[in-house]
């Protein structure tokens, strides 16, 4: 595959993912702090509903094309402290930085201030590399389920498809997202005694 042609599948995969993100709305902020106050279930539908099919995607690539995998090592600590920091930011922010981009061209000007927070904290971790190896110092082993229960990878893959699928139901059974999204599509639903008013503190009129 040749540079140009890697470059244009990636900007056609670019552009059908932030379709599928802002027509989902997950990158609004009301949904992704609803996540995280487990009050909203939208945005992990969303992820779920990512995770299944590209666990189809790859168990037809690896399985049919035999395309290999390129796993990464396993760092507990680093993936541990990497994601409470990330999670701890998405909550405070509202957004992540693939969010911030659909944010971006929705229109919402705070979300400039993710995007620079983003480039200084990839410079500053570039920067500072050594010392934070340094502090987390630890070697993982590239290993999958499907090598530790010994089947093939697209056998494994395609039953956690399938687990994924039958909670994603049970979940939309629970929690209908159309109870969800809000009046305004924005994920934030009214307060039931006060429904002009936002759960942000808005009202329909301010916020238009």
């Amino acid at each position: 595959m040749s540079l140009i042609t890697a470059v244009l599948i990636g900007l056609a995969t670019g552009i059908a993912f932030g379709f599928a993100l802002e027509k989902s709305r997950v990158f609004e902020p009301g949904i992704i702090v609803g996540q995280m106050q487990l009050r909203s279930f939208i945005m992990l539908k969303v992820f779920l509903a990512a995770v299944i099919t590209g666990l189809v995607v790859l168990a037809v690539l690896n399985g049919i094309f035999g395309v290999p995998l390129q796993l990464k090592p396993l760092l507990l600590r680093a993936d541990i402290v990497g994601g409470l920091i990330l999670g701890a930011g998405i909550a405070l922010a509202g957004a992540c930085p693939g969010t911030s981009m659909a944010q971006l061209g929705a229109g919402y000007k705070d979300a400039w201030f993710i995007v620079l927070g983003g480039i200084f904290g990839a410079m500053a971790y570039g920067y500072f590399y050594e010392p934070i190896i340094a502090l987390l110092p630890e070697k993982g082993d590239k290993i999958s389920f499907n090598q530790l229960l010994g089947l093939p990878f697209w056998t494994v893959a395609l039953a956690l498809a399938a687990a994924l699928v039958i909670f994603l139901i049970v979940l939309e059974r629970f929690t209908p997202w159309q109870e969800e999204i809000g009046a305004d599509v924005d994920g934030l639903a009214p307060l039931p005694a006060e429904s002009p008013k936002r759960m942000d503190g808005t009202t329909a009129a301010r916020r238009a």
